[in-house]
């Protein structure tokens, strides 16, 4: 195994971050039952080993995986780099709506509800959860900007977008970060995004890159997943579709055995290694509620593989079956 025990660090926009960040959600849902307590142990680890970035979003929870990430984020707010998302619209009364709004009235109220319920001043780095149809980003990026000059927050994201939405966005305010899938399992940002990230200097922030948990082992064709856990209505993770992407991950757990490495390990130096590939920033933000996960997703920032092993892995995603969500009208169109 070549690594190092170091976090590098990575270009977020003006500031810099750990190569690896860590995606919240799953404290608050989706995943099944959370133990509080090692959920903040696990914050506090991945700040230790020197992530920096942290994730999360006003949907998550309903507002509940800020408000917890929040506690964690004044206590360290010197050394963390805050990351929320608005545009995923949640109503009270209707726990299963999901909508997306990105109007200004909206976008308004929801950078003040989140700054409340995280407890700071400003937000460092704001995303656009998803792009509403019908309405210009160009329109949705000028009133971030103002929130930029109203020093509520101070960097601006998007995710889930096209390459040429992102080059609109960035001609009105720089763009700081996108974040979409990206996994040996989801590759499509490769067609468009990616060249544009790399041409305008714009970090990617790959979420679920350990393919919801399929790629690390933590769920098999023939576990059971919890009644809360959204993966049980997950296209990849059902029936025949689940028994055939068991199957084709057989080279990463070769590579996994024959070099001493998880096979979470080998899929997330996979991710780390895009940053040479495509010449731009890459900081992927794994998910966990384990203070041991974490530690075994930081060592995998300085993996490196060989030209064998990315050849091994290139036709895993192409061979993939099933929908990355049970629900594709959420992703921007030309995006798949």
């Amino acid at each position: 195994m070549t690594s190092t025990t170091a976090l590098p660090t990575a270009a977020l926009g003006n500031t810099r971050v750990g190569a690896q960040g860590y995606g919240a959600m799953g404290i608050s849902e989706f995943y099944g039952p959370t133990d509080a307590v090692e959920a903040r142990a696990t914050l506090e680890r991945a700040l230790e080993l020197g992530v920096t970035l942290f994730d999360t979003a006003d949907m998550y929870g309903s507002g509940h995986n800020e408000e917890f990430v929040g506690e964690f984020v004044r206590a360290h707010r010197e050394n963390v780099v805050l990351a929320t998302k608005f545009g995923l619209e949640r109503r009270a009364d209707d726990p299963a709506y999901r909508g997306i709004n990105n109007s200004p009235e909206y976008i308004r109220r929801a950078v003040d509800a989140s700054l409340g319920r995280l407890g700071i001043e400003a937000i460092d780095l704001y995303y656009m959860h998803r792009k509403q149809d019908g309405v210009p980003i160009e329109e949705t990026v000028g009133v971030m900007a103002e929130l930029v000059a109203a020093g509520k927050v101070r960097q601006l994201g998007l995710s889930e977008v096209t390459g040429p939405e992102l080059r609109a966005a960035h001609g009105v305010h720089p763009i700081a970060a996108v974040q979409s899938e990206w996994s040996l399992f989801s590759r499509d940002v490769e067609r468009t995004v990616v060249p544009a990230a790399a041409e305008l200097g714009v970090t990617f922030v790959p979420y679920a890159p350990l393919g919801r948990g399929f790629l690390s082992g933590a769920v098999t064709p023939n576990g059971e997943l919890s009644e809360g856990d959204f993966r049980r209505r997950h296209p990849r993770f059902s029936g025949d579709n689940a028994v055939r992407n068991a199957e084709i991950l057989a080279p990463m757990h070769a590579i996994a055995t024959a070099r001493g490495l998880t096979p979470a390990q080998v899929a997330l130096a996979w991710v780390h290694a895009r940053a040479q590939v495509h010449q731009l920033s890459v900081v992927p933000i794994p998910g966990t509620r384990s203070r041991s996960r974490v530690a075994e997703n930081v060592a995998a920032a300085t993996v490196t593989l060989t030209g064998d092993e990315f050849a091994a892995l290139d036709a895993i995603a192409g061979a993939v079956s099933g929908n990355r969500n049970a629900d594709m009208s959420f992703i921007s169109a030309g995006r798949e």
